[in-house]
């Protein structure tokens, strides 16, 4: 399984960014890894008509490449010094794409946080970017508080699974991240009402779940604890922002089928939680390898 090289933190320079800005040098610094600063955007017809006549850049281009740049500036990377690169085409394709062509990367990104009524008609970047994506990618929504220190750790790390395959895949990366930072993993089952009807019904679920734990949750070598389970019944949604508050999470990891949302009977869907969470949210696309971290207390 291939270590994390980059961290691309994908900018659209309002302020929804920027407190993802610092989740993403702060992650970068604390693993050690590169990172890119990226911003995708199409020629307004003004620029178009003057890169098409003229060997020049237009002055939007311009614009915009001083506006990264400076962005850039403000960021520490793992490496040292971040990069900034200015990606033509829809954000929603362009940063997916850009990402595949890095080494083992992670996409991290804010979102405005918009209602269902408002992403229905003007559509929602963050939400497709995390649908095209392939890999990894972490998103801070609006109710995330800002990263104060330069370095993110994480005490407590929530994996949310109905031990479906669309969300089991998840695992190998839960286990990770709770292995780099070194620390400690809740497993999260949510059961609708409507799936138990009697506490002895309730009892025989909450067995299963704990029985399967072992099987989503892989045995990896030289790890130091074992995960805490939990069984709670109610809207996923509510139940799992309930648990993030209760249990002081930082980071809460689900698995996506790609281009879905992988958790299933729950239409409200991943970034419903995303928006609500007071922790960044780390979606593991059903097609991408477990991203395994670099050594314990690396820094």
């Amino acid at each position: 399984m291939p270590l994390l090289e980059n961290v691309i933190f994908a900018t659209d320079f309002t302020s929804a960014s920027t407190n993802a800005g610092l989740y993403a040098s702060g992650l970068s610094k604390r693993l050690g890894t590169n990172l890119v600063v990226a911003h995708g955007f199409a020629l307004i017809q003004a620029a178009l008509e003057v890169e098409m006549d003229k060997p020049l850049h237009s002055q939007q281009r311009a614009n915009l490449q001083f506006d990264l740049a400076a962005v850039a500036k403000t960021l520490d990377s793992g490496l040292g010094v971040a990069e900034p690169v200015l990606l033509d085409g829809d954000p929603r394709r362009v940063i997916p794409l850009f990402a595949q062509t890095k080494n083992v990367s992670v996409i991290v990104l804010g979102t405005h946080g918009r209602g269902a009524v408002d992403r229905h008609i003007f559509g929602s970047t963050a939400e497709a970017i995390i649908q095209h994506s392939k890999g990894l990618t972490l998103t801070v929504g609006t109710k995330v508080k800002t990263l104060q220190s330069r370095t993110w750790d994480l005490r407590r790390i929530l994996y949310a699974t109905d031990c479906s395959q669309e969300t089991a895949h998840g695992a190998s990366s839960a286990v990770a991240w709770a292995d780099a930072f070194e620390s400690e993993l809740d497993v999260l089952n949510i059961i609708h009402p409507k799936q138990v009807s009697h506490p002895e019904q309730l009892h025989l679920v909450e067995q299963h779940f704990y029985g399967a734990v072992d099987s989503v949750i892989p045995n990896l070598p030289g790890q130091r604890y074992s995960p805490r389970t939990f069984v709670r019944t109610g809207e996923f949604v509510d139940e799992i922002v309930s648990h993030i508050r209760e249990r002081e999470i930082d980071l809460l990891v689900i698995g996506l089928r790609h281009g879905h949302d992988g958790i299933q009977n729950h239409s409200s869907g991943a970034f419903s939680i995303i928006i609500e969470a007071e922790c960044p949210v780390l979606t593991v696309a059903l097609c991408s390898n477990a991203v395994v971290m670099p050594a314990r207390g690396a820094a």
